[in-house]
Formats: structure tokens, sequence, C-alpha cells
């Protein structure tokens, strides 16, 4: 069977309970309630794990096309259904993803992270900001923040425990195993709020914050990786601090990791061409995503940020890093295009049906009642919005049903759009740190048994109250440094 009966069936009783038995509220057109009763039925598919995602994202418009909903002729209504294929974000992740292949395949990946644990490795802690040096210094140029942190960073935390003999199935985990793996997890989502392009749904927020505003307010990647710059490294820089004094190792010192790093560079050899060149297309990439050309030069020099993607990707084939094989081989890649368009489709027609305008609008009269003020209000959006994602195991389906809504009332309630666009972005990465089904990477670190699910669970609220005050204090009053509010 291509489906689980179970959470299949649950999904289906969802849809049809909001079609055809919930009342459509006034405000509301049948067409958008309708969408509304697919899209969430799409959602509960994902988060009860029904189908793969991109499984269930071909169901989706093909149910978008089928139904109509969209237009009033079947062809219009099927260009509608694909109509995010040709969406630039979605190409920027996808793409993005095809290239971060490149620091898998030639090694570079693994030869920084052996690097820095070869500088600052002579203690257990200096491993620890070691791996989140590397998780930080990958992130502009690896979307899939599973292939980084699990991919990359996560055999490396667990070759460094292991030479320590610190393992779960002997009961040594508290040696350094626990320590480490929880910051191989906590450095991901930190990393993943700095740069657009350092997990796949980035974009799709800047693209809700665009539509949400007129496109008055256009996130570019240099801005946002400025703005996400100092309370960014504050987080990363205190995480390891609380994780140590929560769950500190029992081996303190690792004079031995320096060896042992130093045995892998020497096994790696020198650099190889394809490293090189590797290195190279990610300093062309930073370059461009940062828009240096058109500050140096002037805006006729200025390249858009997928041009950019595929400008990496096509010198990485040109010079044979990359074959097309390896690119057809890269199923992360093509299947986040899939799902990435079939979620952004149905987001952006039930906005353009009126769906997350009326749903905003309870939303600001429901909170508004309060009497709060906007500092208030936004507030308790901003707190419902990120804890919801207990709820969620994607969150890409958490930011594509919940975002446009709340961060519309938000608007509506009086906040800034720059800074409320600000925070509700960390948010949507800082979600990532509670549960061990949040995101991609958490079930590959939780699922190395070092950490168990209680302490999973301890820590990642923990790190969520300690990262959104460090976003809201330190990033709020950077941002208005910045005058970006």
């Amino acid at each position: 069977m291509g489906f689980k009966p179970i959470p299949a069936a649950v999904a289906l009783l969802i849809s049809l309970i909001i079609w055809f038995a919930i009342p459509i509220p006034e405000g509301v057109s049948p067409q958008a309630w309708h969408l509304l009763a697919m899209f969430v039925g799409v959602i509960a598919a994902i988060i009860g794990k029904a189908m793969p995602i991109g499984a269930l994202s071909i169901i989706a418009i093909m149910l978008v096309a089928l139904t109509g909903v969209t237009a009033d002729t079947p062809s219009k209504a099927m260009n509608d259904a694909l109509s995010s294929f040709g969406n630039p974000l979605i190409w920027l992740i996808g793409v993005a993803i095809m290239i971060s292949r490149g620091l898998l395949k030639t090694g570079l990946g693994a030869r920084v992270g052996y690097l820095f644990i070869g500088l600052w490795g002579k203690r257990t802690l200096g491993v620890a900001y070691s791996l989140a040096v590397v998780e930080l210094l990958l992130a502009p140029v690896t979307p899939s923040n599973t292939a980084r942190g699990g991919g990359i960073i996560h055999p490396i935390m667990k070759s460094i425990a292991s030479s320590y003999d610190s393992d779960p199935e002997k009961g040594t985990e508290k040696r350094m195993g626990k320590f480490l793996a929880l910051v191989n997890y906590h450095a991901n989502p930190i990393s993943s709020i700095m740069f657009i392009t350092a997990t796949a749904p980035n974009p799709l927020i800047v693209d809700l914050v665009g539509k949400a505003t007129n496109y008055d307010i256009h996130i570019s990647w240099g801005t946002w990786a400025l703005a996400m710059l100092l309370p960014g490294l504050v987080a990363m820089f205190l995480m390891p601090l609380f994780i140590y004094w929560m769950y500190p190792p029992e081996i303190k010192q690792t004079p031995n990791a320096v060896a042992f790093a130093k045995e892998r560079l020497k096994e790696q050899g020198p650099m190889t061409r394809d490293e090189k060149i590797m290195l190279g297309i990610f300093a062309v990439l930073l370059i461009l995503w940062a828009g240096i050309p058109a500050m140096l030069f002037g805006k006729a020099f200025t390249v858009d940020p997928t041009t950019t993607a595929f400008i990496g990707l096509s010198l990485l084939l040109l010079t044979g890093v990359l074959s097309w094989d390896d690119i057809l081989k890269e199923k992360s890649a093509w299947d986040t295009i899939t799902w990435f368009a079939a979620l952004v489709m149905m987001a952006t027609f039930l906005n353009k049906l009126g769906l997350i305008t009326w749903f905003s609008g309870v939303l600001e009269t429901s909170i508004g009642s309060l009497g709060m003020g906007w500092m208030g209000a936004c507030a308790l959006l901003l707190l419902a919005y990120m804890y919801a994602h207990y709820m969620f195991a994607s969150t890409t389906a958490h930011i594509t049903a919940m975002f446009a809504a709340f961060y519309s009332a938000g608007l509506a309630l009086g906040a800034p759009p720059m800074l409320f666009a600000l925070m509700m972005a960390a948010a949507s990465s800082i979600m990532m740190t509670l549960t061990h089904y949040a995101t991609g990477t958490s079930p590959v670190v939780f699922g190395s048994g070092y950490v168990t699910l209680g302490e999973w669970w301890k820590v990642g609220f923990i790190m969520s109250v300690l990262e959104l005050i460090i976003f809201v204090v330190i990033g709020g009053i950077w941002w208005k440094v910045l005058g970006l509010y």
C-alpha cells in the first residue's frame, strides 16, 4: 500500500468535516473554504506521515486542478496548480541543495570540521565550539539543515565521542557524547536563523512577508544576514555554555581529539583540485548573495539570488566537480522543489481567495479585545506561533499553515512590519529546538541514542526560551541600530 491507512483516514476525515460539516463563515467564499479543507488535510497527512511529503504534494496539485477551486476552467485550474514551479525562491533552495552536494562529494565539509577541531579540540568545550563554528560556516550554502547538521556535522561528532569510548550502547554517553550531541543539534536551528539560504523555509518567509506588506518590505540576502548576525553569534556563543552547565561531560580535557582530527586530515591528504574549486565557488556565492558587487559598482551589478545559485551550480558542472548524474541523484533537492511548490501554491491561493485576510482579522479581533497594546498582542502571537510547533513535524508545513495569518494579524495590531517580520523569522527556526521530530536533523541526532527523550525536550524548551530572549532583546536593539524599524 502506498500510504499509511490510519493517518491517511484521519487527514481525509478532517478535510471532509471542514468541507461539508462546518458552515462556511461569513466573509469567506466557498472556494476559499474548500481550498482550506484540502490544505488542512494535506498538513494533517504531513504531520501524520501518511505518505512522503513529495507524494502528498503531487496529490495536492491534482486535487487543486481537479476541483477547480482557484479557476473557472480545467486548463486554468491546472495552470494555477502548477504555478509555483516558476517561483524563483523555490529554485533558489533546490539549486542550493544541489550545490551543497559538492561539500559532501569533495570532502570539503569534513575537512573544515577537522581543521577546527585540530585548532580548538584540547578541551571538550573546544570540540563543541568547533562543531558550532563549522555548522555556521557551512550554513550559507547548505539549505538542507538536515544535510548540514545530520549529514556532515553528526558523523564527525560521533567519531570524536567514539574515540573516547563514549557510547550509549555501553552506557558511557555521559563521558562526552551527550554534551556533544546536544551541541551538534542546537547549533543547527541557530545557524538556520542566520541566512536565507540556511534552511529551506526561509525564502518562503521572505515571500510571505512581501505579500503581506504589498512588497513594501523585501528582505534581501544581505539584509537578513546582517540583521541576524549579532543575535545569532550571541546565541551560538551562549548555547554550548548553557548545555555544558546542564549536562557537563565527564571528560573535560580532550588532547586525543586534536590528534584524531590531525590523523583524519592526514588521511584526506592535501586539498584536492575539486576541494579548491568548491571553496572558490563557495566564496563567489557569498560575495554575490551579500550584494558586494552592487555595493562597489552600483545597482547595475546586482545579481538576483536565484541567478547566483544557478551560477554556482553551472560552475560546478563546468569544472566537473559535480556531474549531471550527481544532480539527478540529489533526491532531496528535487523532492524539496516538488513539495515546496505545492505548499506555496496552496498558501498563495488561500491568500488570493481572501482566507488569510479573514483569519488574520479573526486573530486581530480576538487578541485586540484583550487591550494589551501592540507589544503584548504581538508577544502573544509570537509565542502561540512558535510553541504550536509541538504539533508539527515539518517547519515548512508549520510556516505555510500559520505564518501569513499571524504576521498579518500582528501588522493589523500595530507592529512595526520589519521588526515583527524578523522576530517571526527567528521564531520559525527557534521552534526547531523543541522536539525530537521538529525538523529533519532532530531524528538523526536523537536516533544516535546519546540523549533521552526527557532530556531532549527539557533542553529544547530551555534553549527556545533563551534564544527567543536573545533575538527579541539583543536583536531588537541591533535592528534599531541598523535602522530597520
